[in-house]
């Protein structure tokens, strides 16, 4: 037998994985697909941890309480979770910091663009690639073996049991194994077909960018649901999927791509029309609705515009917007059509009604006889000078992935394997059928990481047993 445990894959949900199973006593083998100066998937990525808490902790104020967490998650994905694995990923997240601070990771307050989320999320001291670093530093220490370049096609099963996974031409055994190789975003012919053909003609998919890793092309996943038929969970369609800058690259934009501006004004598509409520909630609830929403207009970009009232009221994404002393000549820099953007303004402008605006609150700056409306921070765009942002969609990771349980263990034809496990996003369906709250995605990948990788080593050393007694 090659090892104990073989992790596949290289973001937090696998070095979790891959960490646990190694303090349980197993010998872990991981595999990433990406080189070494570009590991750690959409993790190097990230920035904070969603967290429950009962009370104030070190860099979470106030409290976060399970419910709330609950009803958080509830209204996001409108129903569409699995309530059980939530609130096990709920109820873990509250106790997970002590064990990813004994493997160097370290957290900060919010920064000032991020006050939003103070009391709900804990932010990573030099973000989601220092916390990647973090992990492999300490899986080299205790012993954990890694390769990079070690992208896996396909695995070996035998009644659910997994035997061996292929790298290329070469077979690598292991007594179990956790899947955690992300979803297909970066896949553009799956993205196609997913999406397909809208009503216009256009192939959406086509347009999308994606904030995160181009190792993620979903060729395991799909090796597991089309060929070993492993249950699989939620809609191909269904994405982490924010709007960000159109001139963002096409792989590994990140986070600094991101547009936060869209709640402080108004979006319009290439027709110069709203399409959506920009004050729905708190930009950390709404801002990964946005892409999806971009992606049915036409063209799959839309155009964010603010005036002066709103500098410095959001993070400032990398790339500056396009200025104007005037909206018809923002209008005409943006490439929009000035009557029919005039005419949205204006009447968007009249709706407004006076309140005591304050953006850290739900507050009563509302629009009023206005579709779609704007439920809050709703003010005139009339201060000089104007801003403009074109927007494109920018997938972060898919949901279409593998139906599990509590154990992590992947199931076919409803039955749990006795030793292949899946974790993050290849799993994160279970929980996310649709929508996103900032930080969840890191929240399940810990979660499961570590259920995935203790149910590992527990499966290795059965195997151990029986090989001994033979």
């Amino acid at each position: 037998m090659g090892t104990d445990v073989l992790v596949i894959g290289g973001g937090n949900a696998a070095l979790c994985a891959a960490l646990t199973a190694r303090e349980a006593g197993a010998r872990v083998l991981l595999l990433e697909a990406a080189p070494r100066a570009l590991r750690g998937g959409n993790s190097a990525h990230t920035r904070n941890l969603r967290c429950m808490h009962d009370a104030p902790q070190d860099v979470l104020v106030d409290a976060y309480p399970e419910e709330e967490y609950w009803q958080d998650l509830l209204k996001v994905t409108g129903g569409r979770t699995n309530e059980a694995l939530a609130r096990l990923v709920i109820r873990a997240s509250a106790t997970c910091r002590g064990w990813m601070q004994r493997h160097g990771v370290r957290f900060q307050p919010p920064l000032s663009g991020a006050l939003h989320v103070a009391r709900t999320n804990a932010f990573f001291m030099g973000g989601g690639k220092a916390l990647v670093n973090a992990y492999y530093r300490s899986a080299e220490r205790l012993g954990v073996q890694v390769r990079y370049d070690t992208p896996v096609q396909r695995i070996e099963l035998q009644d659910g049991r997994f035997v061996a996974a292929w790298a290329g031409g070469e077979r690598i055994e292991a007594a179990s194994c956790v899947l955690a190789a992300g979803g297909f975003e970066s896949n553009r012919d799956w993205l196609r077909e997913a999406w397909g053909r809208n009503a216009r003609g256009e192939w959406p998919a086509d347009q999308f960018l994606i904030r995160g890793t181009r190792f993620n092309q979903g060729t395991l996943l799909r090796h597991l649901i089309d060929e070993q038929h492993a249950d699989a969970i939620g809609d191909a369609t269904q994405a982490h999927m924010v709007a960000i800058d159109a001139r963002a690259p096409l792989y590994d934009g990140g986070i600094c791509t991101r547009i936060d501006c869209v709640s402080l004004g108004v979006v319009l598509n290439r027709d110069g029309e709203r399409f959506y409520d920009e004050g729905e909630d708190f930009w950390p609830k709404r801002y990964a609705i946005w892409g999806r929403l971009v992606a049915h207009q036409p063209g799959q970009t839309a155009w964010s515009v603010i005036d002066a009232k709103a500098v410095g009221r959001f993070m400032p994404p990398v790339f500056p917007g396009v200025v104007a002393d005037s909206l018809p000549e923002l209008a005409r820099r943006l490439g929009l059509p000035e009557d029919r953007f005039m005419q949205t303004l204006d009447d968007y402008n009249r709706a407004c009604r006076p309140g005591r605006f304050d953006h850290t609150v739900l507050d009563d700056c509302a629009t009023e006889g206005l579709t779609p409306a704007k439920s809050h921070w709703a003010r005139p765009i009339d201060t000089p000078p104007f801003y403009g942002y074109a927007l494109r969609p920018g997938v972060t990771f898919t949901y279409l992935g593998l139906r599990t349980d509590e154990t992590a263990a992947v199931r076919f034809a409803d039955r749990p394997s006795p030793n292949l496990f899946v974790a993050g996003e290849m799993m994160a369906g279970n929980v996310l059928g649709q929508g996103y709250t900032a930080g969840v995605g890191m929240s399940i990948g810990t979660a499961f990481g570590r259920i995935a990788g203790e149910r590992a080593a527990a499966a290795a050393r059965v195997q151990e047993v029986r090989h001994a007694a033979a």
